[in-house]
């Protein structure tokens, strides 16, 4: 008869349970696995595959008991590092969001938006595009697996029980959600730069000639280049996402760096 101790059953649970807490609180706010459309039985399901499957490989686990208050605040601090390396994903597919959001208010595409269940606000159908073209183009380029891979690395830079996390790592990641207007409005800039000047001309054709109804030919106009120069945009966005991700990984790196205590 096999008989299973306390504190085999103690090492278990541990080996599992911290693990588990981090790639839970990664899946439950990245954009790719915590999208709303996939139950929460698979997510919790693929969070404990890749903590068991892992398990083997990771540092030794502290000796506390998990029904402990150092075993809560473990517990805490695993889910803190899994939400701050989820969030940086989130910030990477934002950026595409609000470049969406900027093009769509110049081609006055503004009324065209849909309510979406991930976010729970209504989105620009522009914006929902080009986020499934940035999806789509993650998973092209393995973005996913790279992202597991640092993950699972991170537990090399911060073992279960570091004791404490450097709270600049925070302020970092807050300042990193800058990335969001920057890299969106440098996206959205040569759409948004020429529907401008369109604008402009529209309105000083306003001013010289009153009689004329700007507004009949102002959208058709500003509608039609849009197109034109999105189907442009189309033809080099491939280079501005790959620069994209490889910004956001090479920052959630250096973020799971950041986070370690200083000696």
């Amino acid at each position: 008869m096999v008989e299973v101790t306390f504190a085999q059953l103690q090492a278990w649970l541990v080996a599992f349970l911290w693990p588990f807490a981090r790639i839970t609180a990664f899946m439950a706010v990245s954009p790719l696995w915590g999208h709303s459309s996939i139950p929460n039985q698979a997510k919790v399901g693929l969070a404990a595959l890749v903590a068991v499957v892992i398990a083997p490989v990771l540092p030794a686990m502290p000796n506390v008991p998990i029904m402990s208050w150092a075993g809560v605040g473990i517990m805490v601090e695993q889910i803190l590092i899994g939400l701050a390396i989820g969030l940086v994903m989130h910030i990477i597919f934002a950026v595409v969001q609000a470049a969406g959001e900027f093009i769509g208010l110049q081609m006055g595409l503004a009324f065209a938006s849909f309510f979406d269940l991930s976010s729970g606000t209504n989105i620009m159908v522009l914006s929902r595009i080009l986020y499934m073209i940035t999806l789509l183009m993650f998973l092209a380029l393995n973005g996913h697996l790279m992202v597991l891979e640092t993950l699972v690395m991170s537990f090399q830079t911060l073992p279960v029980g570091i004791g404490t996390l450097n709270p600049n790592a925070f302020e970092l990641l807050a300042r990193y959600a800058g990335t969001i207007f920057a890299s969106g409005m440098l996206l959205a800039l040569p759409l948004s730069g020429s529907l401008l000047i369109i604008s402009l001309s529209l309105g000083i054709l306003n001013r010289s000639a009153p009689q004329l109804t700007v507004f009949n030919i102002g959208f058709p106009t500003s509608l039609t280049v849009g197109l034109i120069l999105l189907m442009v945009l189309m033809t080099d966005i491939g280079r501005f996402l790959q620069r994209l991700f490889s910004q956001g990984l090479a920052f959630m790196q250096s973020l799971i760096e950041t986070m370690a205590p200083l000696s």
